[in-house]
């Protein structure tokens, strides 16, 4: 199989893709439940088309650019899971091609193969829900188009005004997709002076392009009245709630223990054994400070889940690739590709069977959907099950969120907000997980009023 992927012929992406495919069904055969924050996407996409407003009557941290994303799936297959699949493994082929091509073209190893593309498609299959359409792959493909345009400042006299300007664009659309990919503003400017050799004018043209993303979307929602909100919700929402722990940090070192095992050897191996061009010692540095980033950015986002671990997979393709390309051992080459064919997604595979067992209580993913009492509810608290059957009729998505507006009791002003979104809605349920509506009721009478207690937390409107 090395030696097919060795050959620099287009066609082997064909093959990539059929590999895709095949590693992917026993993920399908699983038949693994919807997750908590494609739920929870889905319903961003469904209350756009709906006309209301991000931020200011959808209460989330979700990217401006993810959300507009999933309206537009919304707009054209609904609440389809196979939809969130398909334009993911699109969106995982084209990060997989560009990673290739940068590699190849700007010559970070002897060879040009496909060697790169073989490894990356493999670890795409350490996670499950790394297949999935979330923020984080979105964002993540910009950053590729970031250090692609990075790699070709790594040459020697190349000066390229528009590559400088174009690092700063897509970095900052990334981080429009998903804010933890701010991180790389740091690694952005740290290479560019460190590695690629910004002066002061290019680093300020680089800026510029980064902050053009950010002073749009700024500019739209003080058009639509919703900057506050913006800021609030998007920009400083995890410093202020904390992260869903979706999963355990020991669950994530279980997931991504390997591919560093392997990662660490190629990079031992082709330190060792090989004597490297000014770029590619350039393309190194730039490579090592890449996962040290990309790392970093898996701890300031808002949920805690392995598909955060998405953006590092350049870089771990990057070195493990160079066990496949520098060992001169055949045996030993073969060997270890095959054992990291059959672990990586085998682990993958492990640690969805064992978490998708009924006795395992965890938040991740979506239990059978609830009974639904109505067709538009209002879930406060962690558990959105209801949501399966039902439609959003309130701002409140994102419960930590929105905690700070529902229990500010001391703002009138934030009460007669609540209370007025309660009134234009009408939900028909409202599922008090928390007891934050009972509260509520005790400060807003009229709310008392209009809802009735059938259950303990599932209140009723009258």
């Amino acid at each position: 199989m090395l030696n097919f992927f060795r050959i620099n012929d287009p066609f082997r992406i064909i093959a990539i893709a059929l590999l895709l495919a095949l590693l992917s069904i026993p993920y399908i055969l699983m038949n693994i439940p919807l997750l908590t924050p494609e739920l929870s996407w889905m319903l961003v996409g469904e209350r756009i088309g709906d006309g209301h407003f991000l931020y200011k009557d959808i209460i989330d941290d979700i990217g401006p650019l993810s959300a507009y994303v999933y309206w537009a799936v919304d707009a054209l297959f609904g609440r389809s899971w196979w939809a969130y699949k398909i334009i993911a493994a699109i969106i995982i082929l084209i990060q997989i091609i560009t990673v290739n091509r940068l590699f190849n073209n700007y010559r970070a190893f002897e060879e040009s193969t496909y060697i790169p593309a073989l490894v990356m498609v493999i670890l795409f299959h350490f996670s499950f829900d790394l297949l999935t359409l979330s923020p984080a792959l979105m964002g993540s493909t910009f950053i590729i188009l970031a250090l692609e345009q990075l790699f070709s400042q790594t040459l020697i006299n190349e000066e390229n005004t528009e590559s400088v300007l174009l690092v700063g664009l897509f970095g900052g659309i990334a981080a429009c997709f998903h804010f933890p990919l701010v991180i790389f503003l740091p690694f952005l400017i740290v290479t560019g002076i460190s590695v690629s050799g910004f002066s002061f004018n290019q680093l300020i043209l680089s800026l510029v392009g980064y902050f053009q993303p950010f002073l749009l979307c700024c500019i739209y929602f003080f058009w639509i009245g919703g900057l506050q909100e913006f800021i609030n919700e998007f920009i400083l929402a995890t410093r202020v709630t904390g992260s869903y722990p979706h999963v355990t940090y020991l669950d994530l070192l279980i997931l991504i223990a390997a591919p560093i095992a392997f990662s660490v050897i190629g990079f031992l191996l082709g330190t060792v054994t090989k004597s490297i061009t000014v770029n590619q010692q350039k393309q190194k540095q730039l490579m090592i400070l890449f996962s040290i980033f990309a790392l970093l950015s898996i701890f300031i986002a808002n949920r805690r889940t392995p598909y955060q671990m998405v953006v590092l997979l350049p870089g771990l393709s990057y070195f493990i690739s160079q066990i496949f390309l520098y060992a001169e051992n055949r045996k030993q080459v073969t060997l270890l590709f095959y054992l990291f064919l059959l672990l990586i997604p085998t682990v993958g595979y492990s640690w969805a069977v064992y978490k998708s067992q009924p006795q395992k209580n965890w938040n991740y993913t979506l239990t059978e959907p609830t009974k639904s009492l109505g067709e538009k509810i209002v879930v406060l608290g962690d558990e959105i099950n209801p949501y399966m059957n039902a439609k959003l009729a309130s701002p409140y998505l994102n419960y930590r969120l929105s905690k700070r507006v529902l229990t500010n009791y001391e703002s009138h002003e934030k009460m007669m907000e609540v209370y007025l979104h309660f009134l234009k809605e009408k939900p028909e349920v409202i599922y008090d997980q928390e007891g934050t509506f009972k509260d509520l009721t005790k400060h807003i009478p009229a709310l008392a009023e209009m809802y009735s207690e059938k259950r303990k937390g599932i209140y009723l409107l009258n």
